[in-house]
């Protein structure tokens, strides 16, 4: 445990900080789950699942969880899930 007082308080920050970033995965892979799930039952919703899941992956750049490059290349596997689903 730290003994000096802005040692503490970086402590507290990075706990309030760590929460906040798994908040934002957490989020971001309910909604990627929800679209590999849209997928499968093949509804109607699966177009707006995607743009929900591409818009989660922003959000996470955004947010510095994920680097861009990360999330283009998730943005790219999901639409190519999206495109072989239509193709079938």
């Amino acid at each position: 445990m730290a003994n000096i007082k802005s040692a503490k308080k970086r402590i507290k920050v990075i706990d309030k900080k760590t929460a906040q970033n798994r908040m934002v995965k957490s989020a971001l892979k309910t909604e990627l789950k929800k679209f590999d799930a849209a997928l499968v039952t093949e509804g109607a919703d699966t177009e707006a699942a995607y743009r929900n899941a591409v818009s989660k992956v922003d959000g996470a750049v955004t947010k510095g969880i994920y680097h861009k490059n990360k999330a283009n290349r998730k943005k790219a596997q999901l639409a190519k899930k999206l495109n072989a689903a239509k193709a079938e």
